[in-house]
């Protein structure tokens, strides 16, 4: 390639990269601004957050009384919904999009290093593949999961164990999700994922498959690996709360820092054990 061909390139590249990231940002917004407004609910994620509090936490000083609390005790009620065709439908698309949010931020740098070797690839002579296409791997993997929370959340609230507050009612059910997230953050499985995650340049050299289809089958794998890091701590949501920002907020922190920072892999294992005691200790309190 000449020297004006390849500045040519570094130029379009650039122009690519900040389309692209301006494009992740815009999705990631509006996605936030679409949990803050309340995902369509008659009230907003503030409401929603403030409205209940965990199973499991301690009681107050005051209460006079040991142990921790057998229900949420919520402060502001739902009224209890009807899972028709359209209300399904309605928790999918909150999920989806919840998942957007939460996983877009993580899965950006792979999106961009993505779109960076498809120009390449453009140059030396192959057909070009949005980006888009890549990405929707993503969303079909995030969709799959989305489906199964949706389907889970129902049977939840069929039987009990989760609250019209869309949070878990049972400490059982609590101890089981925190000792279970835990457990799975130490797995080799859960490692396998994770190394796929914070290393997108040996994802793509050792899974590159050209064209259309391909790019979206390398989205689709790697979206399931994404899902294979993160599912236990999204379930998590069922006990702290489906539309609590807190919980929300710092299970996508967690999930950036654990893909992204240098010591992510360490503190993974850290948090996994702690949420293994947390969980333990909820359920001999509640034994």
């Amino acid at each position: 390639m000449t020297l004006q061909g390849t500045t040519a390139l570094e130029a379009t590249l650039k122009r690519d990269r900040l389309v692209l990231v301006a494009g992740l940002l815009m999705v990631i917004g509006l996605s936030w601004i679409w949990i803050l407004a309340g995902a369509g609910m008659d009230r907003d994620a503030f409401e929603m957050t403030h409205g209940s509090r965990p199973v499991g936490l301690p009681l107050s000083a005051t209460d006079g009384t040991r142990g921790t609390e057998v229900s949420a005790m919520p402060t502001l009620m739902m009224t209890p919904v009807q899972w028709d065709g359209a209300y399904v439908l309605f928790m999918f698309s909150m999920w989806w999009v919840m998942m957007v949010a939460m996983m877009l931020p993580s899965a950006s740098p792979m999106l961009l290093l993505f779109a960076r070797l498809n120009r390449k690839e453009m140059s030396r002579g192959r057909p070009f593949v949005p980006t888009g296409i890549f990405a929707t791997g993503y969303l079909i993997a995030w969709g799959a999961f989305s489906v199964i929370a949706t389907l889970l959340q129902w049977l939840l609230e069929g039987v009990g164990l989760v609250s019209s507050m869309m949070i878990s009612s049972s400490a059982w059910l609590a101890g089981i999700l925190l000792i279970a997230a835990g457990v799975w953050q130490l797995t080799p499985i859960k490692q396998a994922c994770l190394r796929h995650c914070r290393s997108p340049i040996g994802f793509l050299s050792q899974r590159w498959r050209n064209g259309h289809r391909g790019a979206l089958l390398m989205g689709l794998e790697h979206g399931a690996y994404c899902l294979g890091c993160c599912w236990f701590l999204m379930g998590l949501l069922f006990y702290g709360g489906v539309m609590n920002l807190y919980w929300i907020a710092g299970v996508a922190v967690f999930v950036l820092f654990e893909k992204l920072s240098p010591a992510g892999h360490w503190v993974g294992k850290f948090v996994g054990l702690g949420l293994a005691v947390w969980g333990s200790v909820i359920l001999v309190a509640n034994f």
